[in-house]
């Protein structure tokens, strides 16, 4: 959950954005040693009064300022390449949820069980209790089993949204008439909000996501009793 004049990423809530976190740090280090080494050359081409004939017309130089930049993009690339994969891959998961975008709530079917299915639309201001948090809390939350591979199953009926849930990790366009997938594991049991990240009408900033993620012992309780209240 973001707090106030927060200037970082939120706590890594799944093993992916642990990835993530230490992929930006590992950037962010590389990009302020070149800043700094910037920094000095143009600091000192402007203070000194001194020439060297050799600097003018060296092929060492050029060999060096050719190779390094791209050894520098090779520790980028790799890394980077690493975590997309690492997105990409869904081993047996445990749950498959679809999220289906509308304008403006979002519609969860939990496609491993037939009767199980819902919408979640934003709980308005007048209607928050103690605790509560502005424009993020839902009527009904997205429950899963904590610690648990769940593949989530994106798309949209009217126009693009897109399920974002920056503490997982997870962010993935819904689109009409395609079926987009994304995959998660919750490191333990918590509550996470995340909100639609694509501009999709009047009402964009009006449908949030809350993934309530609880032990595996609760979500079968869950389930038990949403099963009994669709068969009644």
């Amino acid at each position: 959950m973001a707090y106030p004049s927060q200037l970082g990423f939120q706590d890594a809530a799944s093993p992916v954005m642990e990835e993530l976190l230490h992929f930006h740090d590992h950037a962010l280090m590389i990009v302020l040693l070149i800043s700094i080494l910037v920094l000095y050359i143009i600091t000192t081409t402007v203070t000194t009064k001194l020439t060297n004939m050799y600097i003018l017309d060296s092929q060492e130089i050029e060999i060096i300022w050719t190779v390094l930049p791209a050894v520098i993009l090779l520790l980028i690339a790799l890394p980077s390449l690493r975590i997309l994969y690492l997105m990409d891959e869904i081993n047996s998961p445990h749950l498959t949820v679809k999220a289906i975008g509308h304008q403006w709530y979002w519609s969860y079917e939990y496609t491993d069980y037939q009767e199980v299915a819902f919408d979640s639309y934003m709980v308005p201001t007048q209607d928050l209790t103690p605790g509560q948090f502005r424009l993020l809390e839902v009527d009904h939350r997205m429950v899963t089993p904590a610690e648990a591979p769940v593949r989530m199953l994106i798309t949209a009926e009217d126009v693009l949204h897109s399920w974002a849930v920056p503490a997982l990790g997870v962010k993935m366009d819904a689109v009409p008439g395609r079926l987009n997938q994304a995959r998660f594991i919750a490191s333990r049991p918590g509550v996470y909000y995340g909100q639609c990240s694509e501009i999709c009408g009047a009402n964009h900033s009006f449908m949030p996501i809350v993934i309530e993620a609880v032990p595996l012992n609760f979500f079968q309780d869950w389930l038990t009793l949403v099963l009994e209240d669709a068969s009644l």
